[in-house]
């Protein structure tokens, strides 16, 4: 086992968010070095958000980061929120440039870039197909009108209207007794093009509160439906968030605000 610092630099940012409290919570933590992985899980454990970011300098010429995500469960391909908060971390501390990349392990390199008063962060588009309604979609508490898959852990699960969205009680037990899937409902707007929810508790996140990739999904999804590249989302959790998104060839462009909510130190010793 590495040795543990003393301490490492802590950083709250609410994603997807204009101001303080909506959105999605991350926590953003900047290392020096790698920390074994229980510790890092740890941390996510302790922190006890949908998902901490760690960050440490990359030395390869095609990032500038090196970028992992933990829940307080597992770690993770792909998280969108935390990668707007790390970007935003790092555009507003000193780093030179208007867009940072960062190297994952999964998803490749990931930008978030400056765009206005607004963050953009470019994941890749993963375009689900339709299939049948699997058994387990009766454990949602309403069964929707389509159901689109994407190989692992993605479900994309079309309602009619928002309100059949809104009106959701999944059995968050069921759901979570199927593994680190990602349990995307969503269906046309009231005062944005898109609404949805996204439940992961097999990940330890009964309901997400503003989640990237799920839009990394819906952005091809809906910009073929509503037959433009563009358009506005709305994840209607408890905390809610606004999303821009726009397909790019095969870049889902996500676009949101992030506010600092708290900046400190974590303890590991």
């Amino acid at each position: 086992m590495s040795e543990l610092p003393e301490t490492l630099p802590y950083c709250h940012i609410d994603a997807f968010a204009d101001r303080p409290f909506t959105g999605n919570q991350a926590a953003v933590m900047s290392l020096d070095t790698w920390l074994d992985d229980d510790v890092l899980q740890a941390i996510g454990e302790e922190n006890n958000f949908a998902e901490t970011a760690f960050i440490a300098a990359s030395d390869s010429a095609e990032a500038d980061y090196e970028l992992r995500w933990f829940t307080p469960a597992v770690e993770i391909a792909l998280c969108g929120h935390a990668t707007l908060a790390a970007g935003h971390y790092v555009l507003e501390n000193g780093f030179a440039g208007d867009r940072v990349r960062f190297a994952t392990r999964k998803a490749g390199i990931l930008v978030v870039s400056r765009d206005g008063d607004r963050l953009a962060l470019s994941l890749p588009a993963y375009a689900p197909s339709p299939a049948p309604l699997p058994d387990w979609t009766a454990a949602l508490g309403a069964l929707p009108a389509e159901y689109h898959g994407y190989p692992g852990d993605y479900h994309v699960l079309l309602f009619d209207s928002a309100d059949d969205v809104l009106a959701l009680t999944p059995d968050m037990k069921a759901l979570a007794a199927l593994g680190d899937h990602q349990f995307i409902c969503t269906a046309p707007g009231k005062h944005t093009d898109v609404v949805s929810r996204v439940f992961v508790p097999g990940a330890g996140v009964d309901e997400d509160s503003v989640t990237g990739s799920a839009h990394a999904v819906l952005t091809p999804f809906w910009a073929a439906r509503l037959g433009r590249d563009s358009f506005t989302a709305f994840q209607a959790s408890k905390r809610g968030g606004m999303l821009h998104c726009t397909l790019d060839a095969d870049r889902a462009v996500l676009g949101g605000a992030c506010v600092t909510v708290v900046t400190g130190t974590f303890r590991l010793r």
